[in-house]
């Protein structure tokens, strides 16, 4: 008997080996990407000095429960874009409807949550821009920022030890060295308008040793005044005279819970009751038509959530542009396994300290 011929003809060629393995490696990454555990980066200073720019974290989809895409035919590894070529990452030619895995939990107050930008339109709800954010407000609670200072029903929410506000730093002429800036890790602000005056965010603990300092004559925080009505802060309506330091109260939208609408409470809800939920609504003479019907209250349809960024005057977060949909809701960051400082030198680019570490939630 011809062994040979036997052999030969069972064998793959190694391209064709090649190519499985590669099919085999894509297909398993994106199971896993997908349904289990996700790579991020930080790639702005919203969440410092909790997450630093240039923390590489690994979002575990299993805590919430995995969502399945809704946007299937795409390009694996892009979530966007193509590089270098441009154009779109994935087709909208088929689209499937929002749905959720079970999950073993969820999503709490405090935890850090990845979730896709809710005021970009124009993309598919899976496609939107990945935010990290501190979820703060939970559905069916009330959220008050008041002086600077974030209350969750009536109660004063706790602190992020790591968090920073701006603080105006005034000094005697000689200014603030390097040295200085690195020993308190203060790396987001500069010089002001004036010689020898500063603006920097700062955690509390840094604050407190610079007002040590011989040559700082004044440091305070800043804090916009009650009824200072900013145009940037949603709902951005003039009414409500809200601004990032003074803002609500406001009721976090619960599934299956109903709000009686009114001019003073319309345009927080809109959005949520319009873009995210489908429905039209008008206002005419003084009331409001939901699907061409009158309506003096509204049942949400799906939970909805408050984030805020640590970095609490240099964060784009849920005071600028509401609230975030549960279906929007990616993952909970868990773990970080590297940090680059791009403003090290050599080995100092690696934030040594920092690798390997699990994300605490209760002010560790």
């Amino acid at each position: 008997m011809n062994w040979k011929f036997w052999q030969s003809s069972g064998r793959k060629s190694k391209t064709r080996e090649w190519i499985d393995a590669i099919i085999f490696a894509v297909v398993a990454a994106t199971i896993i990407r997908t349904f289990f555990i996700e790579a991020f980066t930080i790639p702005t200073p919203s969440m410092e000095k909790t997450l630093m720019v240039g923390d590489f974290l690994f979002v575990s989809k299993v805590h919430y429960g995995a969502r399945t895409p809704m946007t299937p035919l795409s390009i694996p590894f892009m979530h966007q874009e193509i590089p270098v070529i441009g154009g779109k990452s994935y087709s909208e030619a088929w689209k499937l409807p929002y749905y959720r895995l079970p999950g073993f939990s969820e999503v709490k107050r405090n935890d850090i949550v990845v979730f896709n930008y809710p005021m970009e339109d124009d993309r598919p709800i899976d496609k939107q821009t990945h935010y990290i954010k501190r979820c703060v407000g939970i559905p069916g609670d009330t959220l008050q920022v008041i002086d600077r200072i974030l209350y969750i029903n009536g109660k004063k929410a706790m602190q992020p030890r790591k968090s920073q506000y701006v603080y105006d730093i005034k000094t005697s002429g000689s200014g603030l060295s390097d040295r200085v800036l690195r020993k308190n890790d203060i790396t987001d602000g500069g010089p002001a308008y004036s010689a020898g005056e500063y603006r920097y965010c700062l955690t509390e603990s840094a604050a407190a040793e610079l007002k040590k300092l011989p040559n700082v004559s004044s440091l305070e925080v800043m804090t916009m005044p009650k009824g200072q009505y900013e145009d940037y802060i949603y709902p951005f309506d003039p009414k409500l005279r809200w601004n990032m330091d003074n803002y609500g109260p406001v009721f976090i939208p619960k599934k299956g819970a109903t709000v009686q609408l009114s001019p003073e409470n319309i345009s927080v809800y809109k959005r949520a009751i319009t873009k995210y939920e489908g429905h039209t609504l008008e206002e005419r003479e003084g009331k409001v038509f939901i699907d061409g019907r009158e309506s003096s209250s509204y049942t949400f349809a799906q939970d909805y959530f408050f984030m805020m960024g640590d970095n609490r005057h240099n964060s784009a977060d849920s005071r600028f542009w509401g609230f975030v949909p549960e279906d929007h809701v990616v993952g909970k960051a868990v773990f970080i396994w590297m940090s680059w400082d791009t403003n090290g030198s050599f080995l100092s680019k690696i934030r040594w300290s920092r690798l390997f570490n699990v994300i605490h939630y209760n002010n560790d």
